[in-house]
């Protein structure tokens, strides 16, 4: 069903990069949010009036408040789309982050506060009246919130969006919440112990997990995040197909939002090619990958010697010497200088990231050493680097 809605409703809807196209992914499920949180109000507000029961017109305007992490999904859609401005020039794409923090925080208080009542109700235990309206109703709210369960968690996965997967969590906690209610509803009639306020305090934790699990995935993206390797796959592949470009190292890819990606790279370049004719090859490879994948790239080049054949002998020799300390390690910017008694061995060495400042020192001055073992002439001038996207 809800796929038939989203072809109704969002023309190109299978473009999911497209910036206006995820912005209307995530109005389209607030609005239906809203819908069917307004209905189902109306239809308890309504039994509830006629039946005076106090529990159902509760359950009502508790409909009325869950509307507001629909509403937090449509402002953070429009706010995230937003042009960049002079103070903004990266574009408001983190603010669906911000959205989603905020919906977390909600589910968090939701599940305190439930966790609140629900051992005030162990602590002061009252009976369970049992009402088939009441167990129908809620029923029917079960439905209704796995539906929307069900689609935000499908408009979630194919936008990549946080917000509504924070949507999501908010509707199968009040799946489960719900759930709960029928269950001490029915139950309650026939034990004696205070089932309600139990199945209100597991249903509570639940629901703060999952407020945290989203607080965190959010924070861990505003933090920075390492990238998608199929992201730094498919950035690789398009640049090495260029001809002139035999390899690259030091690619960081930052990401401000949701399809709003930023990339360096430095390109090796051969040290005696056309240095004009190189250039536009490397502008034709940041065009076509912005326009092919959305992302931003900057390719610096780097000239490396191809033709030397000391030089290459010597890279050789380093190479085997990393791999003997640690199959890791990699190395770039290989380049060599010669004085009177000594010869530069210069080149960048990439460490693992959870290397320890010690663990470095320790790593160069092995390299170092078994240098001056090769010949007493070579000084190794180590620049440590760390990778960014693996």
């Amino acid at each position: 069903m809800i796929k038939a809605v989203i072809k109704q409703f969002i023309p190109e809807y299978h473009n999911t990069k497209d910036r206006n196209v995820r912005e209307r992914y995530c109005v389209l499920a607030g609005a239906l949010g809203i819908l069917c949180n307004l209905v189902l109000f109306a239809v308890k507000l309504t039994i509830g009036r006629l039946m005076n029961s106090i529990s159902i017109l509760s359950d009502a305007f508790n409909n009325l408040s869950d509307m507001g992490s629909s509403v937090i999904s449509i402002l953070g859609a429009k706010m995230s789309n937003r042009r960049p401005d002079r103070e903004h020039p990266f574009g408001h794409g983190r603010m669906e982050y911000i959205a989603s923090f905020l919906v977390a925080c909600i589910i968090f208080i939701v599940g305190f506060e439930l966790l609140r009542s629900s051992i005030d109700k162990i602590l002061h235990p009252e009976p369970v009246r049992f009402s088939v309206v009441l167990v129908v109703i809620l029923s029917l709210s079960l439905l209704v919130k796995l539906w929307m369960f069900s689609y935000n968690r499908y408009m979630g996965k194919q936008i990549d969006s946080t917000v509504l997967r924070a949507a999501a969590s908010d509707s199968l906690n009040d799946v489960a919440a719900t759930a709960a209610v029928i269950v001490a509803t029915v139950v309650g009639n026939f034990v004696a112990f205070p089932i309600d306020g139990i199945m209100g305090v597991l249903v509570s934790v639940l629901i703060m997990r999952s407020g945290f699990q989203i607080a965190k995935e959010v924070a861990d993206r505003l933090l920075g995040q390492r990238p998608d390797p199929a992201l730094v796959k498919e950035l690789s592949d398009r640049i090495l197909s260029y001809d002139g470009i035999i390899g690259i190292h030091d690619m960081i890819v930052h990401n401000y939002g949701p399809g709003r990606n930023f990339a360096s790279v430095h390109a090796e370049v051969s040290d005696d090619c056309d240095i004009i004719k190189i250039h536009e090859i490397i502008d034709a490879a940041e065009q076509a990958i912005f326009r092919e994948t959305g992302v931003a790239m900057v390719i610096h080049m780097d000239p490396v010697s191809l033709n030397s054949p000391e030089t290459q002998e010597l890279k050789k020799l380093v190479a085997q010497i990393i791999s003997e300390i640690d199959p890791s390690l990699t190395i770039h910017d290989f380049r060599i200088t010669k004085g009177q008694s000594r010869i530069n061995v210069i080149f960048d060495l990439v460490v693992p990231i959870e290397a320890t400042p010690a663990r470095r020192k320790e790593i160069t001055s092995q390299i170092a050493e078994r240098l001056r073992a090769a010949d007493p002439r070579y000084t190794a001038v180590i620049q440590v680097d760390t990778s960014f996207v693996s």
